[in-house]
């Protein structure tokens, strides 16, 4: 079994505001593109944007081996992530730690397609949590985060975890599950892996209501 995480599709928002930095300050220096899973007649299409920074501990290995088992998981439901765009950035290093304020500043200075997952190496935000999604539901006050990711580095069950977080971007819900081996339970762990119909018809649904799905 892995290892129990501090993850939460946060259901709070946090008001400050955000700081701005130079755009010169953030730079591009790689972007890589990587195909997953492809599409099938009658099935929806999901495509990522993701960011590592430069000597922020995340290996382009490493992610691209999560995303290959999530879009595994996330095909049992009919939804077919077909690849991810992977950037590597060059940032001041605050950016490198998931803060409301100082990660809006970034996410608005670095625009990308939608949904987003920043691999940075820690969170600042009390309470603090391994991996945190934000949908159209808790937004509001952070409009720069919406259908964003944020995942710590030394997260376990990376790939379980992608796919818990993308779900719930899908679904737009922060809503749990309490059913033995579902994905969505509130713990995410190896063999935590499953979704039910319920769950793949709103991911699909709200997923294409939410212009995520093609």
């Amino acid at each position: 079994m892995g290892a129990c995480l501090r993850v939460l599709f946060c259901l709070f928002a946090f008001g400050a505001a955000a700081p701005a930095w130079p755009a010169a300050e953030i730079r591009v220096v790689q972007q890589e593109a990587f195909a997953l899973v492809a599409p099938q007649a009658g099935e929806v299409a999901l495509e990522v944007s993701a960011v590592r920074f430069v000597d922020g501990g995340w290996e382009h290995a490493t992610i691209e081996a999560a995303f290959r088992q999530s879009a595994t998981i996330l095909a049992g439901c009919g939804v077919r992530l077909t690849g991810v765009t992977l950037r590597l950035v060059e940032a001041p290093r605050e950016f490198q730690f998931y803060s409301t304020p100082v990660s809006r500043a970034f996410a608005r200075a670095l625009p990308l397609a939608r949904p987003t997952v920043y691999f940075v190496r820690d969170t600042l935000n009390r309470p603090a949590f391994d991996a945190e999604a934000i949908g159209r539901s808790n937004s509001r006050s952070r409009p720069e985060l919406l259908n964003t990711i944020w995942v710590t580095l030394g997260t376990p069950d990376l790939g379980i975890v992608l796919a818990h977080e993308l779900a719930h971007l899908l679904m737009d819900s922060g809503e749990h599950s309490d059913a033995a081996g579902n994905l969505m339970r509130a713990a995410t762990a190896a063999e935590n892996t499953r979704l039910d119909a319920a769950q793949c018809e709103r991911m699909r649904r709200s997923g294409w209501e939410g212009g995520l799905l093609r």
